[in-house]
């Protein structure tokens, strides 16, 4: 009689999508120390029972591997509960009845400083959406609390993918500031609005999708303190792990704070969300060191799949190529980010960049771009050290040409998408706005399988389900037209799985672990509301989990 290796879980009786090679469909499966240690029929599986073993029976329910975000932006999630929301008010009325409450709290002097106005996570439709149709003024927020500053933020553009942004600002906080009819904009793309006296009517509209205002002119106002970066990241996490994300990629880099903050959670013990972090440099200072010799000295952290352990790992480097006036003005607030997360002055001038991008093949580092220029350079850089094996990066994806695939392939990059903005938000105009012949090129996801590049799909926080994306990929939906954007570039859904879990993997290169659920590989699951293989096409984006599993732990869900 064979000994079979007792089980601390079996989950049974379910329709288990194990994202194997073969994508298998299993009955049941069974955990021991946070890895799967069988997988397959129930009566095979149920001889892992012992004593000591827990069940859950499934009822059928759908199972899928832990979802892996590979553009994550997970920390801005929690952060949106630190300052008082506006949401639900439909006028300047109810919005002055919203900070008059907020001020009965407050000492004279103390700061109020809101979300921005209207209704989150995309904030469409404004000012129209107010009864009035337009924001309100200074003296408007003065009347409802007058003996404090307030300041309203403005969104973070890529939450709604359209300008202006608009914050508001009352006259106790444009004193603070020393805004008067005389200030001139921090950069060109800031109106300060004048009323008809000339001086500031209190709102602030800028033509750029990372806030520039609160950082440039309004930074004696209470921001993002690492406490409360720490105490964010455990809300975030929830709000993934409700949608069966169980890992993030975090491509965009980390900047000190919030390494800072991940640290401090992980250390706690409360990170349960397995998190794979590149690392945001602050070049600042550092205009005449010797490249070979900086990234040389990095690579003990950042070669390789970096430092940490399965719960917290930093590895590689981003970069962009050049600067711009307004990053410069943003980056004076460092080493506060503000919702970024990340340094604003991450970019290099091209040489510079190639430079850095050679120090960091020769030494093994991944490097991480996500703009559509790093594709040459990338290419330049493999003639001088060959980075095939090294698995860099080129993120956001939202036009590529058939040639530009081939270099993906013979490069060996992995691709990260945002379907999210450049098929469901801008899909539709992108054929006009890059002059394309057709739309084949858009988020060419097709192409990119075709060619066996591996891509991942992304949330980049809007919204935080990735089943949003598996959605858009397979329906090439566009939110304004209600048709399809690039229909032959359409992929099945088994290819929107396999990009939101086996590509995730070996994106954060841990295939070996994590991605698919088979044998030694991390408990991470989700039970699901709908099975993402047969729910009517528009519902699958509105799938979640009701059950959500890290190394065979419950963290979301579960009665």
């Amino acid at each position: 009689m064979s000994v079979h290796e007792p089980a601390d879980l079996i989950l049974s009786g379910g329709k288990i999508i194990t994202a194997d090679a073969k994508f298998s469909i299993a009955e049941s499966v069974a955990i021991r120390a946070g890895r799967f240690i069988a997988v397959g029929e129930d009566a095979m599986v149920q001889r892992h029972r012992a004593s000591h073993t827990q069940e859950i029976a499934l009822g059928g329910r759908p199972v899928m591997p832990g979802l892996i975000d590979g553009h994550a932006h997970m920390d801005r999630e929690g952060l949106k509960s630190v300052f008082p929301s506006l949401a639900g008010c439909r006028s300047i009325a109810e919005i002055q009845k919203r900070i008059a409450e907020l001020a009965k709290d407050k000492a004279p002097g103390e700061w109020i400083v809101t979300m921005p106005i209207g209704e989150p996570p995309f904030y469409f439709d404004l000012p129209q959406s107010l009864a009035e149709g337009r924001w309100p003024t200074r003296q408007e927020l003065d009347d409802a609390a007058p003996n404090n500053p307030v300041y309203i933020r403005s969104i973070w553009g890529y939450w709604r993918h359209s300008l202006p942004l608009v914050s508001i600002a009352n006259t106790r906080a444009l004193k603070l500031a020393g805004i008067t009819g005389e200030t001139a904009p921090p950069h060109a793309s800031v109106t300060i609005e004048k009323d008809a006296s000339g001086q500031p009517s209190g709102v602030f509209v800028e033509q750029g999708f990372v806030p520039l205002v609160e950082l440039a002119f309004f930074h004696m106002a209470p921001g993002f303190t690492i406490a409360q970066r720490v105490a964010a990241l455990p809300r975030s996490t929830a709000y993934y792990h409700a949608f069966g994300t169980t890992s993030v990629y975090e491509e965009h880099g980390v900047a000190a704070e919030l390494l800072a903050a991940y640290r401090q959670v992980h250390a706690a013990g409360k990170l349960t969300m397995r998190s794979h972090l590149a690392f945001s440099p602050d070049w600042r200072g550092m205009e005449d060191v010797s490249m070979e010799r900086l990234i040389g000295g990095w690579a003990h952290q950042l070669a390789g799949d970096g430092m940490g352990d399965d719960m917290l790992r930093l590895s590689g480097i981003i970069t962009e190529i050049g600067k711009t006036p307004d990053n410069a003005v943003r980056a004076q607030a460092a080493p506060y980010t503000g919702w970024a997360g990340f340094n604003y002055d991450m970019g290099l001038e091209r040489e510079r960049a190639k430079e850095m991008l050679i120090a960091c093949a020769r030494h093994g580092i991944r490097a991480i771009g996500i703009w559509p220029n790093m594709l040459d350079l990338y290419e330049e850089v493999n003639a001088v050290v060959p980075i095939r094996d090294l698995r860099w990066v080129l993120g956001h994806i939202a036009v590529l040409s058939r040639e530009q695939v081939s270099k993906i392939r013979d490069l060996g990059l992995v691709i990260t998408t945002h379907t999210n903005r450049y098929i469901y938000k801008e899909g539709h105009l992108l054929q006009e706005r890059n002059k394309l012949p057709d739309e084949d090129s858009i988020s060419p996801l097709r192409w990119l399988e075709e060619a066996g590049v591996t891509y991942s799909l992304a949330t980049d926080n809007v919204p935080v389900s990735l089943f949003y994306p598996m959605w858009q990929s397979v329906s090439r939906m566009s939110l304004y037209t209600q048709k399809m954007v690039g229909e032959r570039q359409a992929i099945s859904r088994e290819s929107a799985i396999r990009a939101a879990t086996n590509a995730g993997a070996y994106l954060t290169m841990s295939e070996k672990d994590k991605g698919a659920i088979e044998v030694g590989k991390l408990a991470d699951l989700a039970v699901l509301t709908a099975d993402p293989l047969t729910v009517e096409l528009p519902a699958l984006k509105d799938v979640a989990s009701e059950l959500t599993m890290v190394g065979g732990k419950v963290v979301h869900g579960g009665g």
